[in-house]
C-alpha cells in the first residue's frame, strides 16, 4: 500500500556546482517504512550525494524526493520538517559536532526544533542514559576519542525522534569496542519503528542486517533487492566492485559439491550457518 513507503524518489537527478557528470542520474526509490536497508558501491558512486538529498542539505536538479508520501519543501519551514523526519549520521563525526560540551551538542538540534527547555532536558537525558555516554556528558566534544564521537553524532538525531535514520559508514574507522557499540545501537533502531538506510562497504555485515540491499555505481541504482538477491547476483557485484559474503560462498561451494541434503534458504551469518553444520544436515 502507498502508506508504507516512507522514502521516494523520482528521477532524481544532481551534479555538483562546476562538475559535467552526475553525482545522481535518474535514481528511482521506494523503501518501506520501518524497514533497514544498506546501500552499497565504490566511492563516487552517488550514496552520500543520495542521503544528503534525502535530508534537504542538498536540492536535487531535476526530480522528486517525499517522504512519507509528503514532497520535500525546499522553503525554511520545510526544510526543518524533513531535518525532524529524516536525521543523518556523517561519516566523519567532525563534520556535525561543533558544541562546547557533549550535553549541549545533544541539545542543540531538539531545541532548535521548539521543544520547551524542560521537555528537551528530559529527551536529552533520556538518550543519554540509553547510549551509556553519561561518564562523558559533560565534556567538550572535540576531546572525544573517534568512538565517542560517533556515539554523540547519534544520539544527535536519535534524540530528535526521526521517522528515517541515514548512517553514512556508521563503523568506519572505529576500534573492536566502538564498532560493536554502534552496530548494538544500529539493530535497535528499527524496534523503535525508525527506517534505517546505511551506507556500507562491509558486505557480510549488509548480508546479515539488511530487509534490502541497493547497489549504486556512478549515481545510477543498479540493483535492488532482498540480500540473497542481491548477493547472488554476480554480474551486478562485480560491476559494484564487491565481493559475494563469506557465509553465502561457502554455501554455494557446499552446495556444488552436494555437501548440503536440506533444501534450506542459505544462513545470514556464521552463527547461522555453525548452527546447521552442528544439526548433521550435510553429507
Amino acid at each position: 500500500m502507498e502508506k508504507d513507503w516512507i522514502v521516494e524518489t523520482e528521477g532524481l537527478c544532481y551534479t555538483y556546482e562546476g562538475g559535467t557528470q552526475k553525482a545522481l542520474d535518474h535514481v528511482d526509490l521506494r523503501l518501506r517504512r520501518g524497514s533497514r536497508t544498506a546501500f552499497m558501491g565504490g566511492n563516487g558512486s552517488g550514496k552520500s550525494t543520495l542521503f544528503l538529498c534525502l535530508n534537504g542539505i542538498r536540492r536535487p536538479d531535476s526530480g522528486e524526493i517525499r517522504i512519507g508520501g509528503k514532497p520535500i519543501e525546499y522553503t525554511r519551514r520545510g526544510l526543518m520538517d524533513v531535518r525532524r523526519r529524516v536525521g543523518v549520521v556523517f561519516q566523519e563525526p567532525d563534520n556535525q559536532l561543533f558544541s562546547a560540551s557533549v550535553y549541549q551538542e545533544i541539545s542543540f538540534g531538539i531545541l532548535n526544533l521548539g521543544t520547551e527547555e524542560e521537555q528537551a532536558r528530559r529527551e536529552v537525558e533520556q538518550v543519554i542514559r540509553e547510549l551509556g555516554i553519561m561518564s562523558f556528558q559533560d565534556r567538550p566534544a572535540h576531546a572525544l576519542s573517534g568512538g565517542e564521537k560517533k556515539l554523540v553524532a547519534i544520539a544527535d538525531i536519535l534524540v530528535m525522534h526521526p521517522e528515517v535514520m541515514i548512517l553514512d559508514e556508521p563503523a568506519s574507522s572505529l576500534d573492536p569496542k566502538h564498532r560493536k557499540k554502534v552496530r548494538e545501537i544500529t539493530e535497535g533502531l528499527t524496534e523503535k519503528g525508525i527506517t534505517v538506510l546505511m551506507a556500507t562497504h562491509d558486505v557480510d555485515y549488509a548480508y546479515s542486517w539488511a530487509d534490502e540491499i541497493i547497489l549504486m555505481q556512478e549515481g545510477r541504482v543498479i540493483r535492488q533487492g532482498t540480500p540473497l538477491q542481491v548477493f547472488s547476483d554476480r554480474a551486478a557485484l562485480e560491476a559494484a566492485g564487491l565481493e559475494m559474503p563469506a557465509v553465502l560462498r561457502i554455501w554455494e561451494n557446499m552446495k556444488k559439491r552436494e555437501r548440503i541434503l536440506s533444501e534450506e534458504a542459505p544462513p545470514r551469518n556464521l552463527e547461522e550457518l555453525e548452527q546447521f553444520l552442528c544439526a548433521g544436515t550435510v553429507s
